[in-house]
C-alpha cells in the first residue's frame, strides 16, 4: 500500500551544498594497508572541489592537523573544506548518515533517520549511530525517524538508489534475507514499500536479486546498479562465465531489461581483486556524482579506461576522474561508500 508522503528523495546528480567524508582513523578497516589510505582520501577531496564544499569529519585536533598537512602536500587544501569534529567508530558515511529529503510543502531540506547497526554484522557502531542526530542539531535540520510498529527501521544508504522521481532500487539479498545479516526481522516487500513511500516519497521499488561477491554488506546496490538520470541506469556486467559474479549479474540485468521505462547501460567489471586470498568487492559502479565531477574507482585494470569512457559519455557536463582504489577496496568499499552528499534546495 502506497502512502501519501510529504517528502521527495533527491537524486545524487542534483545540486549539492556539500559532500561529507570522514578522515580515516580506524586501522582495522584497512589492516596492513592503512598508511596509504589518507593519500587516496586527499585525491577524493581534491576531485570533489571546487564544485562544492567538502565537510571532513575529524576525531581530534591532532587528526585535523594531519589531514591539513596531507591535503596541502597534494595541493588539495581549500577554503571550501570545513572540518567538523565528531567521534565515529569507522568512516562509512554513506551508511551512517541520515537520508536527506525535500519537504514538498515547505520546499526545505529535512532528514530521515534510519537505525544503523553496522550491517547486522559488527559490534562497533554506538558512536556511528549518533551521527544523524549530530547533523540535525548542527545544521538545524528537522529530523524524522523511520518507524514501523514502534521500532526504528534499519537501513543503510548504500542499500538504496533513487532517480529523484519516485523510483528506488534495492536488493533482496540485503533487505529481504531472513537468515544472513537480517536488517528488519519479518519485513517483506509490502513493509518496505510502505516505509519507502511514507518517508522517502517512493512510488515504485525495483528489487534486484544479489550484490557482488566479496561485499560484506550482503548485497548493497551501489556496487551493482546506479541511476544516472531519471530513466537510465548503469549496471555492472561480467562476461567471464567462470567468474562468481557472472550469473548474479546476468539475473539482475534480466530484471532491469524487463522494466520498460528504464534504459540500461552496461558497465564492465574489473578482473577479480584479491588481498590475503580474499575476493574484494571491486566495482566501477561505486562512483560518486559530485556537482562538477564524477569520481570513479579504478583498479589498474584494462577495463578502467572503458568504464571511464562510458561514464564520460553519460555525464558530459562533469569531469570524469578516476581514483586509484586498489588499496581502498581492502576496506570492502570504495568512493561511494565513504562519502555522502548533502543536497542544496535553494
Amino acid at each position: 500500500m502506497k502512502l501519501d508522503s510529504k517528502y521527495r528523495f533527491p537524486a545524487e546528480w542534483e545540486k549539492h551544498e556539500a559532500t561529507w567524508i570522514a578522515w580515516p582513523h580506524n586501522k582495522s578497516d584497512w589492516p596492513g594497508k592503512f598508511i596509504p589510505i589518507k593519500w587516496v582520501y586527499a585525491e577524493i577531496v581534491k576531485a570533489i572541489l571546487p564544485g562544492e564544499k567538502v565537510r571532513i569529519i575529524i576525531q581530534s585536533e591532532k587528526q585535523k592537523a594531519e589531514a591539513i598537512n596531507t591535503l596541502k602536500s597534494t595541493k588539495a587544501y581549500s577554503e571550501q573544506i570545513e572540518f567538523i569534529k565528531f567521534k565515529t567508530d569507522r568512516g562509512w558515511l554513506r551508511d551512517i548518515s541520515p537520508i536527506y529529503v525535500e519537504n514538498l510543502k515547505t520546499k526545505k531540506l529535512e532528514q530521515v533517520t534510519f537505525k544503523f547497526n553496522a550491517w547486522a554484522k559488527y559490534n562497533d557502531y554506538k558512536k556511528d549511530e549518533k551521527f544523524p542526530s549530530f547533523v540535525s542539531d548542527k545544521f538545524k535540520l528537522k529530523n524524522t525517524d523511520a518507524i514501523h510498529n514502534k521500532r526504528k527501521v534499519v537501513l543503510e544508504g548504500g542499500s538504496i538508489d533513487t532517480n529523484g522521481n519516485g523510483v528506488l532500487f534495492s536488493t533482496k539479498e540485503c533487505l529481504l534475507d531472513e537468515k544472513v545479516q537480517v536488517r528488519n526481522k519479518n519485513f517483506d516487500k509490502i513493509n518496505y514499500d510502505e516505509i519507502f513511500s511514507k518517508y522517502l516519497g517512493i512510488k515504485k521499488v525495483i528489487w534486484l536479486n544479489n550484490g557482488i561477491t566479496g561485499d560484506d554488506t550482503h548485497g548493497h546496490v551501489d556496487d551493482i546498479c546506479r541511476f544516472v538520470n531519471k530513466n537510465t541506469v548503469v549496471a555492472v556486467d561480467e562476461n567471464n562465465s567462470k567468474d562468481e559474479n557472472y550469473w548474479l549479474l546476468k539475473e539482475n540485468l534480466e530484471i532491469l531489461n524487463n522494466e520498460k521505462s528504464i534504459n540500461v547501460i552496461k558497465l564492465p567489471m574489473p578482473k577479480p581483486v584479491y588481498f590475503k586470498n580474499q575476493r574484494l568487492p571491486a566495482s566501477y559502479a561505486n562512483f560518486l556524482i559530485a556537482n562538477n565531477s564524477v569520481l570513479v574507482p579504478t583498479f589498474n585494470d584494462g577495463n578502467d579506461r572503458k568504464a571511464l569512457g562510458i561514464l564520460a559519455d553519460i555525464f558530459s557536463d562533469r569531469k570524469i576522474i578516476g581514483i586509484h582504489a586498489v588499496d581502498l577496496v581492502w576496506g570492502l568499499g570504495t568512493i561511494h561508500c565513504l562519502t555522502k552528499e548533502q543536497p542544496c534546495l535553494r
